[in-house]
């Protein structure tokens, strides 16, 4: 029996913060599905020609009681960047906490807005270590 691989999905709280962190990452919106009858709206996001790699955002309107506070049994979704040094600045003057700082130039770890692990790695080889990630203490969870 063959398998295709279809989408990851998590749960949000806020759709429109959601929206904007993921954004931010570079994903775009590329389908959406509103339900009047089971009160949620589905939202999937891709990297642009990723089409076939989406991530479901799923926003309960009536609000989701049942969310777990730290989504770590979720693990985490994984992102290539072409700089890693780069994208965690650009993050970090937009808010974003950088929670595993790029030390070793090819893997860094933030959060979303609804507690999500994400790993952000360098494309090909890692890049020289550089201040002021090399300095930087890990935040929180990650």
């Amino acid at each position: 029996m063959p398998l295709k691989y279809l989408h990851v999905m998590v749960r949000v709280k806020d759709l429109e913060k959601s929206m904007a962190f993921y954004e931010l990452l570079g994903l775009r919106e590329i389908r959406r599905y509103d339900s009047e009858e089971g009160r949620f709206t589905l939202v999937y996001l891709a990297a642009p020609g990723q089409d076939e790699t989406p991530l479901e955002l799923t926003y309960n309107w009536d609000g989701d009681d049942g969310l777990p506070s730290d989504s770590r049994h979720f693990g985490h979704l994984a992102y290539g960047v072409d700089d890693i040094y780069a994208t965690c600045a650009m993050l970090q003057e937009n808010g974003i906490t950088i929670n595993r700082p790029p030390r070793d130039g090819r893997m860094a770890f933030i959060r979303s807005p609804d507690n999500i692990s994400i790993e952000l790695l360098q494309n090909g080889a890692a890049l020289d270590p550089a201040e002021p990630w090399v300095s930087m203490d890990s935040t929180g969870h990650w």
